[in-house]
């Protein structure tokens, strides 16, 4: 933890994953009455700015991961975390799920909620969205330096090309991921088609794009995508590609400046993590009505019970490529399985490593527990 940016590099200590987490609890705690309420997504003097919203957001996070944060020993309790905290709210002390919930409240007052379409959140013109907490703005002119890659790095050649973009043909979906969308199944999640590219794909002029031969529809193959690839045309058009924004047909560069705002917190999320804290509570009802608000939102038929296992999917299914997925994992244990042909993790794999450069300029560090 350093507080100074005058600080030796000779004089700062290792500290504890505990100590981290206090600190930024605190730090968010003591600056919390002094944000001003307005909304960071809506265009104005706190546009893309840390807001009172802003705040409770990372609270609620904190709290709902805490018992993660709070334990030092990850290599043994990777799956099963040990750590605890307690949460002060209003001069009262409770536990973590509460606070969770308390903060999750808290936002729901300020104004925000569900847009009635999902992809509104992430259209070209998203500013001022009511379900987006905190975004980072966008605009060719007058944020040159912050550049979106997303496209650029998932797009098949071919179909970047016929955008006008040169795209990298890059991350696309796993195996396991289409299984959560219902990829192939007779009533596949609605998101599907919001979030991913599958199969055959249209260009701009609303024809489907050809592949290299100039005949033949180009076409995405979801379920060949493995962690080993050749260089076979199928094995290039792999897996499902990323397909949530609204493709800005005014980009600049390659395609990485664009004017979609990135949506980094949204209400959506706010709406599940309360009700995860609800069911870890063991609060059923209220849960399943949360849950299912959310997925009304994109007309999903409605659960009628819930597991925690049941809320990852549902977070996977509303938040992916939102950033959360290797929070998610972690808090739920599932981060170290196997998947595809990946064998499972050791459990320290849950913390990054120091990097080298860092440990040899500084002897008051040591390498995190697990790496060598």
């Amino acid at each position: 933890i350093v507080t100074a940016d005058d600080t030796p590099i000779g004089e700062i200590k290792q500290s504890e994953g505990s100590e981290v987490f206090a600190f930024v609890k605190q730090e968010l705690e003591e600056v919390l009455p002094l944000l001003p309420a307005a909304h960071s997504s809506a265009v104005g003097e706190y546009y893309g700015r840390f807001t009172k919203a802003t705040a409770h957001f990372l609270l609620a996070k904190l709290a709902l991961n805490a018992k993660v944060y709070s334990d030092n020993n990850w290599e043994a309790n990777g799956k099963n975390p040990a750590g605890s905290t307690d949460f002060t709210i209003n001069g009262q002390n409770i536990g973590a799920w509460e606070a969770t919930i308390a903060y999750c409240d808290s936002i729901r007052k300020g104004g925000y909620k569900i847009q009635a379409s999902y992809s509104s959140n992430f259209s070209m013109n998203n500013e001022g969205s009511e379900e987006n907490i905190f975004v980072i703005p966008m605009d060719p002119s007058t944020y040159r330096a912050v550049n979106f890659n997303n496209y650029v790095r998932t797009l098949h050649y071919i179909h970047g090309t016929a955008f006008g973009m040169g795209t990298w043909n890059g991350a696309c979906a796993t195996q396991e991921l289409m299984q959560v969308f219902g990829y192939g199944t007779d009533t596949p999640d609605p998101r599907l088609e919001l979030c991913f590219f599958t199969g055959k794909v249209t260009g701009p002029d609303g024809n489907y794009i050809k592949g290299e031969d100039g005949t033949s529809d180009f076409e995405y193959l979801p379920m060949r995508a493995r962690l080993e690839m050749g260089g076979a045309d199928e094995d290039k058009r792999a897996g499902a590609r990323w397909k949530k924004y609204e493709i800005d047909r005014q980009f600049q560069g390659s395609g990485e400046y664009v004017h979609n705002d990135f949506a980094l917190f949204r209400y959506a999320d706010i709406l599940l993590m309360e009700a995860e804290a609800q069911l870890r509570l063991g609060n059923q009802a209220p849960a399943l009505t949360l849950v299912n608000e959310v997925r009304s939102r994109v007309n999903a038929p409605a659960r009628t019970s819930l597991t925690l296992a049941d809320i990852e999917e549902e977070r996977i299914l509303e938040l992916s490529w939102e950033n959360w997925r290797r929070n998610d994992a972690i808090r739920f244990g599932t981060f170290t399985r196997a998947y595809t042909v990946k064998p499972e993790s050791e459990a320290y794999r849950i913390v990054f490593p120091i990097p080298e450069d860092v440990l040899s300029s500084n002897t008051n560090l040591s390498q995190n527990q697990g790496y060598k």
